[in-house]
């Protein structure tokens, strides 16, 4: 993006906002590095990751960001082989890996609701033995613990018994030496490391010892006496060793980290990278912002609702004051946005908030707005406020003109361009004609443009040329104070005479300056007050006449509820009516069939008549559910409700079938018995309701129960393994009689292989019955010669 173009949209400005919410000199320096992008996978990817940031902020506790040293400097210091960290280095250096590996744990535990998230911590290292290794060696002020080694502990030891030998003689030294005038002051200091004592100046003869220096006014020696100094070389001797000591375990430190300084890098760049995107979401949240959109390359779109600009309601918040929102939507039909209307109106602000919501899409940060969508921009290019230079010799007029001609050098169909006060600086004729022509030409390549004028011609020109739209910003005739409220589909008046009056001007020169008007400028003044009226008059009506049809919809809505309701009970009610009658047939019908069978003669006949009585029970509920369909709204023309799981009748299938899954291209997969198979949307005459629903309607108290196999679908078997031929033959002759009568067309009589008692007397059976039409082994997926197949007669 062009520097100028960022800087006049107050990009640095936001950058600093977002600042601060950062928690630490690690994510300052990554936003630093914040700029805007074009590559659409890239701004993707980071706004989706931003949205888990956005929900984890909201829902979990707060990630310890805070209060982190920038190591970046220690890290860079470990790819040199030899070089030795400081302890306050170190110190930090452990902090940060401890607070890394709380970070990545607290996200870790997150994982499957936060998978970006989750992928980012993946690149924080794992230090914990690392940690455990060097725990309690370096203390949080830099400093090494005694218990860092054996022999630091014991230098320290002997230190300490040292300085209190040296601290005993001295003490003995002033006690001698008190009533002789000697001393300057009764106590024991340090200078250059070792114990000395105050003395009087005239007094140094007295002292046997090495003078170590002397007061500001020269009154006082500080002696270290005869007697203390082989003491103090000695503890100086033990503090050379402490040092060797502390800095050979720094060392020995050092090539630990070293040993991870790779992922100590990147364990360094996803935290800095999290504290900058964390800082991002606080923003988000506390400026209710939204995630904007990409639209496609093919339909390309410029749509804020109720966007602010970030900046301006940081500032009015302090102020106690709010923003008003902007609303605005550019597409390939409307590509040009014209705004007029009163100065300070707001038409800058509008035309800033829209460049700059734009850039912080393409930096992956969320924008103040309801809604935010945008096309991926190759530059936002944008003339805002007055640019002349001395130094340059440029006047406003110049620098003018000197922009907008890089804006054209520049522009794409792919740009977003800005043009603040179009034609500005000149004769008003010659402004108006430029300006027509400069958007004339954004116009012809296609860019999303903004602009914004006072101009006569530029409004005219908005008013009569397609992709144009005029829009206004709408100012108060009556209290003569801007609402900064953008109107669209009509200019707006620069009520310059009225502000001016507002601000104060001497009326003489108000009325002077109206008379001096022509008579045209002043119709046209008056036109567009009046197509103001009427246009926020129409708007009134618009938002009443919308209420009004939410009403009636939602009125509408709850009478189709009702309605539906009606018909479903009246539907239930003959259902269970239906179902009583029936219930009462099969059981007549049943009970005259077994009659009949008493006898041996008849029974051929009976069980003709078993098949007649099926079959005229089918016949009769689906006479009875054509009607119900009939007579129902829901069986109205159109494509039925169909799930997955769903029970459907098809075309030229007998029994129902159920929906496995529902395919693209109006294609369903169903079950029906054992087969699976692909349909039409367009075969299916009826979705059933559910299996609970269907069951038979009993009176209150009386409850039914299903014996015996189901015959929903048009196959079924029979396991006769382990039974007597008696006992399987009357089992298999029940089981047939059931099939016959709910019409199944092909049955299976697993029978085994055993010594063939079973099989021979399973076709003996089948040989005589008077169901079977013909019999043969079952095929190997179903049992080979292990079981039979039976293919029964059609009633």
């Amino acid at each position: 993006m062009p520097a100028s173009s960022v800087e006049v949209l107050e990009y640095a400005a936001l950058k600093e906002l977002i600042g601060g919410y950062v928690s630490g000199p690690l994510g300052r320096a990554e936003l630093e590095r914040v700029a805007p992008c074009a590559e659409r996978a890239t701004l993707e990817a980071s706004l989706a990751e931003l949205a888990e940031a956005i929900e984890f902020a909201r829902t979990q506790p707060k990630l310890p960001l805070g209060g982190l040293v920038d190591s970046s400097a220690s890290v860079q210091k470990l790819r040199i082989e030899g070089a030795s960290l400081e302890g306050d280095e170190i110190a930090n250096l452990i902090t940060f890996l401890q607070r890394a590996t709380e970070i990545r744990l607290n996200i870790v535990t997150e994982a499957a609701r936060f998978p970006r998230l989750n992928q980012r911590a993946g690149g924080i290292g794992e230090f914990r033995l690392l940690l455990r290794d060097v725990a309690g060696k370096v203390l949080p002020n830099g400093s090494v613990a005694d218990s860092a080694s054996v022999a630091l502990t014991r230098l320290r030891r002997d230190i300490e018994r040292q300085q209190r030998h040296i601290q005993e003689s001295l003490e003995r030294f002033v006690r001698a030496h008190r009533e002789q005038g000697i001393l300057q002051e009764e106590y024991v200091t340090l200078r250059n490391d070792r114990f000395v004592v105050p003395v009087v100046a005239g007094q140094k003869r007295r002292v046997d010892g090495v003078i170590h220096g002397a007061s500001g006014s020269g009154q006082t020696l500080f002696i270290e006496p005869l007697e203390t100094i082989d003491l103090n070389n000695e503890l100086v001797r033990l503090r050379e060793e402490e040092a060797r000591e502390v800095h050979r375990i720094l060392r020995e430190i050092t090539e630990r980290l070293r040993e991870h300084a790779a992922a100590i890098r990147q364990t360094l760049d996803q935290v800095s990278a999290f504290d900058l995107l964390f800082a991002k979401a606080a923003f988000a949240i506390d400026y209710d912002c939204v995630i904007p959109r990409f639209s496609p390359d093919e339909t390309r779109r410029v749509h804020l609702k109720h966007a602010r600009h970030p900046v301006l309601e940081s500032v009015l918040r302090r102020e106690g004051r709010r923003v008003v929102p902007l609303s605005v939507t550019l597409d390939d039909r409307v590509h040009t946005l014209l705004i007029s209307g009163p100065n300070t109106g707001g038409k800058t602000v509008a035309m800033k908030t829209v460049g700059l919501l734009a850039l912080m899409a393409q930096s992956g940060i969320a924008v103040p707005a309801e809604e935010a969508e945008f096309p991926v921009f190759d530059r936002v290019l944008a003339d805002i406020g007055d640019q002349q230079s001395i130094e340059q010799s440029l006047s406003t007029f110049s620098a003018h003109i000197t922009c907008i001609r890089n804006m054209i050098e520049r522009a794409t169909v792919d740009s977003l361009v800005l043009l603040d006060e179009l034609g500005r600086a000149t004769d008003p004729e010659e402004g108006g004609a430029l300006g027509v022509a400069i958007l004339e030409h954004f116009r012809g390549i296609k860019a999303f443009t903004l602009a914004s004028t006072h101009l006569l011609a530029l409004k005219i020109y908005g008013a009569n040329t397609e992709t144009v739209l005029n829009g206004s910003m709408g100012f108060d005739e009556n209290t003569l104070q801007p609402t900064y409220v953008l109107h669209l589909g009509a200019p707006g008046k620069s009520a310059g005479l009225d502000i001016a009056a507002r601000l104060g001007l001497p009326p003489r020169v108000i009325e002077r300056a109206r008379a001096a008007m022509s008579s045209t400028e002043r119709d046209i003044a008056r036109f567009l007050s009046e197509l103001h009226a009427r246009l926020e008059g129409v708007s009134a009506l618009e938002a009443d006449l919308r209420r009004r049809i939410e009403e009636v919809d939602r009125r509408e809505a709850q009478l189709g509820r009702e309605f539906e309701k009606r018909e479903a009970d009246k539907i239930r009610e003959l259902e269970g009516r239906n179902a009583e009658l029936v219930a009462r047939f099969e059981a007549d019908a049943r009970q005259t069939i077994d009659s009949i069978m008493q006898s041996a003669e008849n029974r051929k006949a009976a069980e003709q008549a078993t098949r007649k009585v099926s079959r005229t029970r089918r016949e009769f509920q689906e006479a009875f559910a054509q009607a119900v369909r009939e007579s129902s709204p829901a069986a109205a023309p159109g494509t039925p409700q169909i799930h997955e799981g769903a029970r459907v009748r098809l075309r030229g299938v007998r029994s129902p079938a159920r929906v496995r899954r529902v395919l693209p291209e109006e294609k369903l997969e169903v079950e029906a018995g054992f087969m699976k198979m692909q349909v039409s949307r367009d075969d299916v005459e009826e979705v059933l309701p559910p299996e609970a629903e269907a069951v038979l309607r009993l009176p209150k108290n009386v409850t039914f129960r299903q014996t015996g196999p189901r015959w929903d679908v048009p196959y079924s078997e029979l396991n006769l393994i382990g039974k007597r031929a008696e006992e399987a033959t009357e089992e298999l002759d029940k089981f047939l009689d059931q099939a016959a009568l709910a019409q199944v067309m092909r049955v299976r009589i697993i029978h085994g292989h055993g010594m063939g008692v079973l099989k021979r007397a399973v076709s003996e059976y089948l040989k005589n019955s008077p169901h079977v039409e013909k019999f043969y082994p079952a095929s190997e997926q179903e049992g080979g010669t292990g079981a039979t197949i039976a293919e029964l007669k059609e009633g």
